[in-house]
């Protein structure tokens, strides 16, 4: 068969990503939301003659409103609320350095906050979003003379989040208009895993499965990220939770089966994908599943697949279940190990060198009057930490973004406020912006160019006059400090983000690996293959067994979950310029081959339940698939369980 043409000319990836912007449905709660956010709170403080609290509010708001992404309620409680708990510290703190410390000594704090919020964003997206807010929000209480003091402007802040915050709760969404009110894109995700479950039953046999099954554990990863969060407790308190979260347990099985076919590549009846996706119907609209097709039981994964729709029609139908999510919280030792591990020591280097920079440029050119009437020198700092954040793309593409996005805001703010009204105009130009931030965040320039708009409208409602000009100087410095630090050496082993991710998914394999293995040799090889392997969990007839395969089902979600991640951190430095990017190389064939594992890993385990053993074919697989990736980690430095660590019992 020939190979597809290769295109003449293509974009190097660093470019490539920068022009690159995620498409989709605008989301019109969000934009609602924005709109009633910043505005709103800047109106009030205007008319209550309480300028400088009323910006402080809207900078809060505003920066939760980056923050408020798609998802549920209850995860949107600690996407925002986190950060904005880290916001008012850092603002209370850089309120009282910036009063008290010489410009040599802040820097010398900042510099330290920036170490520190380095190392923390490496234990997570939310954590990563708290250390942001942390050093912006204390770069703008050090460098915002306000007349208020640092608890009060702490206070205000935290209020201004708490605003987003109490609009994301309390406004009905899509999500939330049909059915219960509390539900808010929670039963969707998790139809939407027995619609993967269902796409990938369909590509089984054909070139598509590999792509069906990455989107099977994007589906659950949403799912399980849906139904978990501060505003439901770890066991659902209601019957139409509990009935909620007995549903995605139902998934778990049928996902494991519809990999196991997967893996084995032979083709299955069309029909076998009618009863997923019923049941996924049955959820959207919170209704009995209804007649399923005709179970198809020829060989193992298949008995499993009806084994698991038997399951999960006994669940809906009466409504209760396994109400596990399969999930473990991180422990304090977990997020030890990610803030002082390669990737966290590596981060926090370069956004305290990055952030302390800054803070010390800015700080030196505005002492010289450089500014000239402005006295904020906040702006220089807060956007290095942007810049840093590899969250939000390569590094190249972060800095042409950025340019560009300030250029094209402070053009526009140029021009409005050349013709609106002050403070009026402005106050309905704040709103208008934080209204196009859900829209604008698919592209990191458009979300630049809003944001750059907002915050200069606010800076004039504040009494600074227009700063367009100096802000595209101080944006263009500090893109220039990013771009070096980026590219300077630092101790250790380069790519430390890319290779804490490795790690992580090495790990998550291996004990997925080794737990499976351990339930090979509980089997007694004398049994007879057990009937209905699945559907006899949820009735208690061995307590044991119903333990361990939760307990797999947990370490496959972990497993898969970890791959997904470092995927997604290797695509990232992969778009890195080549100087960058030469040091990742090697690390996606080692999650290629993690992945594979994990695939090989799921088929012996549905084996295991219908025949008690595996098979030498089972056996010779996971060998070689060990084999190959000791080799792969080898060349690319990776530490982890080596295969002799696995014990393969035939």
């Amino acid at each position: 068969m020939s190979r597809p043409a290769r295109p003449a000319f293509a974009l190097p990836p660093w470019l490539a990503h920068a022009l690159r912007a995620q498409r989709g449905p605008v989301p019109w709660s969000a934009v609602v939301r924005g709109a009633l956010a910043a505005g709103p709170l800047l109106l009030a403080a205007v008319l209550a003659d309480r300028t400088s609290l009323g910006v402080v509010a809207a900078i809060a708001a505003m920066l939760a409103g980056i923050n408020d992404r798609p998802g549920s309620r209850r995860v949107s409680v600690q996407r925002i609320g986190m950060p904005a708990l880290a916001g008012g510290a850092g603002l209370f703190v850089g309120t009282y350095a910036g009063e008290h410390f010489g410009a040599v000594p802040l820097t010398l704090l900042l510099t330290g906050l920036g170490l520190l919020a380095g190392g923390i964003s490496a234990v997570g997206s939310v954590a990563s979003a708290a250390g942001t807010q942390l050093l912006v929000a204390s770069a703008i209480g050090a460098g915002m003379p306000l007349p208020e003091s640092g608890w009060q402007r702490a206070l205000v802040y935290l209020a201004g989040a708490a605003w987003l915050l109490g609009l994301r709760l309390a406004l009905p969404t899509p999500g939330s208009l049909v059915g219960d009110f509390r539900f808010d894109g929670e039963r969707d995700a998790v139809a939407d895993v027995y619609d993967a479950v269902a796409d990938l039953l369909d590509a089984v046999g054909t070139r598509r499965a590999t792509a069906r099954r990455v989107a099977l554990t994007a589906a659950l990863d949403h799912a399980q990220d849906a139904l978990t969060g501060p505003r439901l407790r770890r066991y659902a308190s209601s019957s139409a939770e509990r009935r909620l979260h007995a549903q995605y347990a139902a998934a778990l099985p049928l996902a494991e089966a519809a990999t196991a076919l997967a893996w084995a590549g032979e083709g299955v009846a069309e029909r076998s994908s009618e009863g997923p996706r019923r049941l996924a119907a049955a959820v959207r609209g919170n209704t009995h599943t209804g007649p399923l097709p005709a179970p198809s039981r020829s060989a193992p994964a298949l008995r499993a697949l009806d084994d698991a729709l038997l399951h999960a029609a006994e669940a809906f139908d009466r409504g209760r279940g396994d109400s596990d999510l399969h999930t473990r919280r991180r422990t304090a030792r977990d997020r030890v190990r990610a803030v002082f591990g390669a990737g966290g020591r590596e981060y926090g280097l370069r956004v305290a060198l990055s952030f302390g920079a800054s803070a010390a440029i800015a700080q030196a050119l505005h002492h010289a009057q450089w500014y000239g009437q402005h006295e904020h020198w906040y702006w220089l700092p807060a956007t290095a930490v942007f810049l840093v954040k590899p969250d939000l793309g390569p590094l190249v593409s972060r800095v042409l973004c950025r340019a560009a996005g300030t250029v094209l805001g402070a053009l526009l703010f140029a021009g409005f406020a050349a013709v609106l009204p002050r403070p009026e105009g402005l106050i309905a130009l704040v709103a208008l912006s934080g209204a196009l931030i859900p829209v604008a965040t698919r592209h990191f320039a458009a979300q630049t160019a809003v944001v750059t708009v907002l915050v200069l409208a606010l800076v004039m409602v504040g009494g600074e006059p227009q700063a367009s000009a100096s802000r595209i100087g101080e944006t263009l410095l500090a893109c220039a400090i990013v771009l070096v630090v980026g590219h300077l050496p630092m101790p250790g082993q380069r790519g430390g983000g890319v290779r804490a991710r490795l790690s992580a998914a090495n790990r998550a394999a291996h004990a997925y690996l080794a737990h499976v293995l351990s339930e090979s040799d509980a089997h007694d090889p004398t049994r007879a293959p057990r009937e209905s392997p699945v559907h006899d969990v949820p009735n208690g007839h061995d307590p044991a067994r119903s333990d361990a395969r939760a307990l797999r089902w947990t370490l496959r979600r972990e497993a898969y979950r970890a791959l997904a991640e470092a995927r997604t951190a290797i695509a990232l430095a992969a778009a890195e310029l080549p100087a960058l990017a030469r040091h990742t190389e090697g690390a996606d064939d080692v999650v290629a081959t993690l992945e594979r594992l994990v695939d090989t890993t799921t088929a012996c385990a549905v084996h295991l339940d219908d025949s008690g053993r595996l098979t030498p074919w089972h056996t010779a697989r996971l060998t070689e698939l060990l084999e190959e990736l000791a080799e792969e980690r080898d060349r690319v430095g990776l530490r982890g369980p080596e295969s002799p660590g696995v014990r393969l019992a035939g």
